[in-house]
């Protein structure tokens, strides 16, 4: 992780900030709760967004543990937000091992949180852009914790609609470098349920409060999250709502999938 003095950018608004406030968190400033409340303005469903995102972190890492996965590399890891992703995996697995990824420097303010795993187990925080899969590879946080010629389950949770350039060649690296048998857990905003421009309730209104900010945004249809998926074996039920993923006997009518508004899938390379 790096040395010296952080620069925690307090005057402009930053995705991972404006995520910890819609879920009730304290670690963001006035640049970013004044864009959360616009946010919550045009889009009042965004709570729910952020919760139902999070919960589906949980139900895929529980899953995956269920695989035999003791190996995980979370890119887009956001504020620490109890339970993360290791006391997820720990819980079940205490062996686990998770390296997480960020570049916002709030996040490295707080990977001390995110540090504590179980005395079976391990974590390791590395400060890095999501543009440098390499970089990420290469770490030596990484190559401390993680065998990469053993199975590695890579979640990007809501992260690669906020990530320019290429994306597939950033996934491609990343999974190119993983042993087979490792998987993709992801979500990804999309603006397909929206009826129009001029929707008063679409996720296209939300999204034009972060472009306003400068922070890029690039929504994606079902193709387009499926395309990440090319090279593996996408699990059923595919790329869904990230509610409706393996979440048997749990009912939501159509109107909710509007007020979610992410899709998620899980992958496996083989």
């Amino acid at each position: 992780m790096p040395d010296g003095p952080i620069d925690l950018h307090t005057d402009v608004a930053h995705p991972a900030r404006m995520y910890d406030y819609f879920l009730g968190g304290k670690d963001s400033y006035e640049a970013d709760r004044s864009a959360a409340e616009q946010a919550l303005r045009d889009f009042p469903s965004v709570r729910l967004t952020a919760r139902t995102n999070r919960e589906f972190m949980h139900h895929a890492t529980k899953f995956l543990v269920g695989q035999g996965i003791r190996q995980f590399l979370d890119i887009g890891t956001g504020i620490p937000t109890e339970p993360n992703l290791h006391q997820v995996a720990q819980e079940l697995a205490p062996e686990s091992r998770v390296v997480y990824v960020d570049n916002d420097p709030i996040v490295y303010a707080h990977a001390r949180a995110l540090l504590v795993s179980t005395a079976q187990g391990r974590t390791a925080y590395v400060q890095a852009e999501a543009q440098d899969p390499a970089g990420i590879l290469s770490s030596k946080e990484l190559t401390d914790t993680l065998d990469l010629s053993k199975p590695v389950a890579l979640s990007m949770m809501a992260l690669l609609h906020f990530v320019p350039g290429d994306v597939y060649k950033i996934v491609d690296t990343l999974m190119g470098a993983l042993a087979p048998g490792s998987y993709l857990a992801m979500s990804h905003v999309t603006t397909e349920f929206d009826d129009g421009a001029d929707d008063p309730d679409g996720m296209a209104r939300l999204l034009q409060v972060y472009i306003d900010r400068g922070i890029p945004v690039n929504p994606r249809n079902r193709d387009q999250v499926a395309r990440f998926f090319d090279n593996l074996e996408l699990l059923e039920p595919g790329v869904v709502v990230i509610h409706r993923w393996r979440n048997e006997g749990i009912e939501h009518p159509p109107s909710h999938d509007k007020r979610v508004s992410l899709y998620g899938a899980i992958g496996k390379k083989v």
